[in-house]
């Protein structure tokens, strides 16, 4: 017997107020990634067939994140019933179970997903999905019939005493025949004190008809919704506990796993060390072997096998480490690559550049590489020596094997193997220092006695 074909409609029309924010809600970040892309990643992971996004008629930064998955418009906001009628058209022709999930809950997982929808293969009409949260509050009641199938959704405002004793709630997570659920949906009325069309009622229905209606259960956890930034704090929270652990599970050293935040797409080898406060934007890739030290800030940046970062460096997007290269503290490097065996220990700024396997960057050294209109490109060869405290006026060609004087402004071409100094010619004056002293102490005494 073929699979059924499922599909995701994700309700994303909410404005989020609580947000206090011009972003809609779904837009704003979690480990460095929308948190709409977080439930379509899972999602996709557990092989569903399509998507709609249901949004609001000003959400377009909504559609194009989600591109090319197919969005719907919520024109009125008339409640969770209506929002998912509002994907119909798009789902037109599509025979199969859709799963209605929320864009602002974000941390389902795929395992999640295919439990509700296995139970909805094993012959349940409509399977809802539940948890049992330390404080129930004010969620709705699932109200299970003696064989522990649903028998009724109850709002808790509309709930008995013995109801509101239930620790089972609805987290809002349905799926059903898709022909049915659509079917279901026309016939739901909005005769409530918000005049809104409940998808909720949907179970209702289902009952009255005398199909079986199914619970799955799922951690507290996953189902954290967001609508506030307090809330969003929790979910990264809970989002960084997850990324911790998968990458120390697979094979990555954490000193002080609380104080390392990734990114959900920071990818690592193995026996790679991290020390405490050490922060991964998007964009990361780190071989095996690699130790990065505390208190480094990365982006964007790939770092070879055996290299050594920080403590206190930061590697902005387009930096490339190969190979065994040393990046040490305070240093900076943005759109350059290093190549194998390089080094730059201290006090350094490498922006639009090339290092040359080998070579050695010394402590103070800066790559001028923006005239204020345009950037340029530092190249400096394989073994070259970059003495302290030298400033390399981009564009610049130091050759292989080249020594740079500390203290020099270099702004032409260096050839190979060359030594070029740049600096004023130091001048020496004799007994000069003491009597420049006493004539400042003297000066410093007299302005003291006027005031």
């Amino acid at each position: 017997m073929a699979q059924r074909k499922t599909a995701a409609v994700i309700l994303a029309a909410g404005k989020g107020t609580r947000m206090k924010s011009a972003l809609p809600k779904v837009m704003h970040p979690l480990a460095g990634r929308p948190m709409i892309k977080h439930l379509l990643a899972a999602v996709d992971a557990a092989k569903l067939d399509r998507a709609v996004i249901v949004i609001g008629p000003e959400m377009d930064s909504v559609a194009e994140a989600v591109a090319p998955v197919s969005s719907a418009v919520q024109r009125d906001r008339l409640g969770t019933g209506h929002a998912v009628l509002c994907a119909k058209d798009a789902l037109a022709g599509f025979a199969g179970d859709v799963l209605v999930l929320y864009g602002d809950t974000p941390l389902l997982t795929p395992e999640t997903l295919g439990r509700v929808m296995q139970a909805r293969s094993d012959g349940a009409a409509v399977v809802v999905l539940g948890f049992e949260p330390v404080d129930p509050a004010a969620y709705g009641r699932l109200v299970l019939d003696s064989q522990g199938g649903l028998d009724a959704i109850v709002e808790y405002k509309d709930a008995t005493p013995q109801q509101r004793a239930i620790r089972l709630c609805n987290s809002g997570v349905m799926a059903a025949d898709a022909r049915l659920l659509f079917d279901l949906l026309s016939k739901v009325r909005n005769d409530n004190s918000k005049g809104e069309y409940y998808l909720t009622d949907v179970v209702a229905l289902a009952r009255g008809k005398g199909l079986p209606c199914a619970v799955v259960r799922a951690p507290e956890e996953e189902l954290l919704g967001v609508n506030s930034r307090g809330e969003q704090a929790v979910a990264e929270a809970v989002i960084q506990t997850r990324l911790r652990h998968r990458a120390m599970d697979n094979g990555a050293t954490l000193i002080d796993p609380s104080s390392v935040f990734f990114s959900v797409d920071t990818e690592l080898g193995q026996d790679v060390t991290i020390g405490p406060n050490v922060v991964f934007g998007p964009g990361v890739t780190v071989a095996d072997g690699v130790e990065i030290r505390a208190f480094c800030h990365i982006e964007g940046a790939k770092i070879g096998r055996g290299a050594i970062v920080g403590p206190f460096a930061r590697l902005r997007p387009g930096a490339v480490l190969q190979n065994d290269v040393h990046i040490g503290n305070f240093v900076e490097v943005k759109a350059t690559l290093v190549e194998s065996g390089a080094k730059a220990n201290h006090l350094t700024y490498l922006g639009d550049a090339r290092v040359g396997a080998g070579a050695n960057v010394g402590a103070g050294t800066i790559t001028c590489n923006y005239d204020g209109f345009l950037k340029s490109l530092t190249d400096i060869g394989a073994g070259a020596f970059i003495g302290s405290n030298s400033a390399l006026v981009a564009p610049v060609k130091i050759g292989d094997g080249a020594i740079i004087g500390a203290g020099s402004v270099i702004t032409e071409d260096v050839p190979a193997d060359a030594l070029a100094a740049a600096r004023g010619e130091m001048r020496v004056v004799p007994g000069w220092a003491k009597p420049y002293r006493e004539r400042k102490k003297a000066e410093k005494a007299a302005r003291k006695k006027r005031s």
